[in-house]
């Protein structure tokens, strides 16, 4: 015959602590519990992980067991009805009665995923638990951005991007497979070169290159997940010949010159005006057939060419 509460209670208190400890789930516990050996599991993506979720405490022997994942203000069923649910399906199952294990991992498994446990012979008949798995993407090959030729003296800015890695990837970047410093005056090896890099954004950046900032670069965006690196490119360094641009301004001043001063000739000779003729016989539309005029050097003033013809 099964005890009141009140009277295992009472036995209890009577008890050594000793006893206390053997009997406590009896005297005590009539609540189902849960923990996990591992809240915020951290994988690599296309590795396997578990999803760790145990019954402490219960009085039922076959509770019911639940997977929701929360992902995106959505919930979702992971584990419902003994039945794997949901893209999980085939790559996941269920160990320890209430564990979840999944294989290939993948960037949208990143979610919480919540076990609840309904234990109908326990007063307290409901618990859960929550396990925020975070999915780690190793960097695909950045996108590097090097210019070919900068004139000595002036700006250069080089740039590396990568969207696919997570966590967010850092930046580094090498010229002749040398890594360089954020910032060219923290290493006196690069005393010649004025240049800063930007771990977080990728950009390299140098103010005013020198001869030996010539050579080939190349960019390594990394993170927990692993690195990937873009394909060397040059980058050359070059001189100005100031004098050779200053006479080639000055030819092409003469040449324009040149040719102003032939064309203002051509006008001065008439070349480029088309010479009237100083009598034009033409025929009067208001005068009758056979009869010619001409115009002389007065405006106005006609005289008769030839005599009428009757």
């Amino acid at each position: 015959m099964a005890l009141s509460r009140r009277l295992r209670l009472r036995l209890c208190a009577r008890l050594p602590d000793f006893f206390l400890l053997l009997l406590f789930r009896g005297c005590l516990i009539e609540a189902v519990n849960l923990k996990s050996s591992n809240r915020n599991p951290v994988v690599h993506e296309f590795e396997s992980v578990e999803l760790s979720c145990i019954i402490t405490d219960s009085q039922t022997n076959e509770p019911r067991i639940e997977w929701k994942k929360i992902q995106d203000g959505q919930t979702t069923y992971v584990y419902f009805g003994n039945k794997i649910q949901g893209d999980l399906v085939g790559r996941t199952d269920v160990f320890g009665k209430t564990s979840l294990r999944i294989w290939n991992v993948t960037r949208s498994d990143s979610a919480i995923y919540r076990c609840e446990v309904v234990a109908l012979n326990d007063r307290k008949k409901i618990d859960e638990i929550t396990i925020e798995l975070i999915v780690q993407v190793k960097p695909v090959t950045p996108v590097c951005r090097v210019p070919r030729t900068v004139p000595v003296g002036k700006m250069a800015t080089l740039q590396c991007q990568e969207s696919e890695g997570y966590p967010r990837p850092h930046y580094s970047w090498y010229r002749n497979d040398v890594p360089l410093p954020t910032d060219s005056r923290a290493n006196p090896r690069f005393h010649n070169s004025s240049f800063l890099v930007n771990s977080e954004t990728g950009t390299l950046v140098f103010s005013a290159v020198h001869k030996d900032d010539s050579g080939q670069y190349y960019c390594i965006a990394s993170n927990d997940a692993g690195a990937s690196r873009c394909e060397g490119q040059d980058m050359e360094v070059y001189d100005l010949n100031i004098a050779g641009i200053i006479g080639g301004v000055l030819v092409v001043l003469i040449v324009l010159a040149l040719i102003t001063m032939a064309i203002c000739c051509a006008y001065r000779r008439g070349c480029f005006i088309n010479n009237k003729q100083d009598e034009e016989s033409y025929k009067s539309p208001g005068k009758h057939d056979g009869v010619n005029y001409i115009r002389t050097n007065e405006e106005g003033d006609f005289r008769h060419k030839s005599s009428f013809v009757i």
